[in-house]
């Protein structure tokens, strides 16, 4: 079964900003689109607005950059993920966009690392 080619103006956009990493990836999910640069998801469109992928290290640097948050309802309550929005001005170009688009692979790169293996404790008896 052939998927349908993307078509959505923002999100080919949102391809376009992010291809300074590489050809970029739109495909169809949750109601929106997930994004991704040589298989790392790196970004989603949500409702024509565009959250790239962060972690505990760069949230603050997305929050003070005035990125919001990707939040949702769930059961009653406020689900967030670590999703933020780049600051305006880098939606404007490529070269804009850059410096988060690094930001959101570095975030993608982290989360792929397998957790470091514990030492095995030695029993004596």
């Amino acid at each position: 079964m052939a998927t349908k080619p993307i078509t959505d103006p923002f999100v080919l956009h949102a391809c376009e900003l992010l291809s300074c990493l590489g050809p970029c990836k739109a495909v169809r999910m949750f109601g929106g689109y997930g994004l991704s640069v040589d298989g790392m998801n790196i970004g989603l469109v949500i409702e024509d607005t565009l959250y790239l992928k962060s972690n505990a290290l760069t949230v603050p640097r997305w929050l003070a950059a005035g990125g919001r948050p990707f939040e949702y309802e769930a059961k009653g309550k406020t689900v967030q993920v670590k999703y933020h929005t780049p600051p305006d001005e880098a939606l404007e170009s490529p070269a804009l966009m850059a410096p988060w688009a690094r930001l959101a692979l570095a975030a993608a790169v982290a989360a792929r690392k397998p957790a470091p293996r514990r030492k095995p404790t030695s029993r004596t008896q």
